[in-house]
């Protein structure tokens, strides 16, 4: 089969497209004709050696765990009926970003009828993410919520909750075109954060009003102008770090402010049920309540799609499809 295979820590260019042997999948294992892989920005990080979380793998290396695609084998110990089923999995292995992969049956979904394989690898990790940290977040109609990194796999997600929930929407993501299609998903205000007066902007169109929640998905030197908009009593909840750095106010402004700090996304992987959530996030997609977003590259390009990420460049969640599919 192809694949992208890692074999030396650093820059995007390092990822190669080449033949490798198939996977064999083991007992209680399928092994899935692939059509769709998620890449994860964590991905990205891991892929320069550099260590923020997970054990970096051993090399050869081939990244992604999150797989939608088409059971073509079992192995002992497994049903042959699933034998042509349409799955997806956050789990794939030895690697996603290949033509073939194996999973544990146990971590496998179905694929809902009538959801497409990219959209259901984009909800199997992103929209199961972004459910369990709205959770956390326990929005309401009355809430005034503004979302950075709106135009993300993530916030663009939290963005479609939080309208229909109704609450007033603040959409705040870089550049024209990704405050646009913020607009589309149904935010009251969209605002590009990379204009240096966008805080000011925020509270001009506000009139007066503060924001009750932010759900800060970039933190960074977005932060600071994310926390300054909160009113008195407010929530600043972090969903994510795209900048590549964390922000935390400190605990004096905090109780100067009478404004609350939640990690929720440290909550969320201490304690989430991920294989509930995952499930959730599929039925949501397929009856079209929350629609994720999800920008494709063929196979080969992996690495033009993980230097893409890393620059901010992308839109929704990236998906590689089989060169020839997208």
């Amino acid at each position: 089969m192809r694949a992208v295979v890692l074999h030396e820590f650093g820059p995007a260019e390092n990822l190669r497209y080449e033949s490798v042997p198939d996977p064999v999948p083991g007992p209680g294992e399928v092994r899935v004709r692939v059509r769709a892989a998620g890449v994860h920005q964590i991905e990205t990080v891991m892929r320069e050696g550099l260590e923020t979380g997970p054990p970096l793998p051993g090399l050869p290396a081939i990244f992604g765990g999150e797989v939608a695609g088409v059971v073509e084998s079992v192995g002992p110990g497994v049903d042959g009926a699933w034998t042509g089923t349409r799955v997806v999995t956050a789990h794939g292995g030895p690697g996603g970003y290949a033509e073939l992969a194996v999973a544990g049956v146990a971590s496998l979904h179905r694929i809902p009828a009538g959801l497409g394989d990219e959209a259901a690898v984009a909800m199997v990790v992103t929209g199961a993410t972004a459910i369990g940290l709205l959770d956390i977040a326990g929005l309401t109609p009355g809430d005034v919520v503004l979302v950075t990194s709106a135009a993300g796999g993530i916030g663009r997600l939290v963005v479609q909750f939080a309208h229909r929930l109704g609450a007033t929407v603040i959409g705040a993501a870089g550049g024209p075109a990704k405050t646009a299609a913020v607009r589309g998903l149904g935010a009251d205000i969209a605002v590009d954060y990379n204009l240096p007066q966008w805080a000011d902007t925020v509270r001009e169109t506000l009139g007066g009003r503060g924001v009750t929640v932010v759900l800060d998905g970039v933190e960074g030197d977005k932060g600071p102008a994310a926390f300054g908009l909160l009113a008195r009593g407010g929530r600043y909840i972090t969903i994510g770090a795209s900048s590549g750095q964390e922000f935390r106010p400190g605990e004096a402004e905090l109780k100067e402010r009478g404004v609350s700090f939640t990690d929720a996304l440290a909550l969320l992987l201490a304690g989430q049920d991920a294989a509930a959530d995952e499930a959730r996030a599929l039925a949501e997609a397929a009856a079209a309540t929350l629609v994720p977003s999800f920008q494709t590259f063929p196979l080969s390009q992996a690495a033009q799609a993980h230097a893409a990420l890393q620059r901010r460049a992308t839109t929704g969640k990236v998906v590689l499809v089989p060169d020839g599919r997208g």
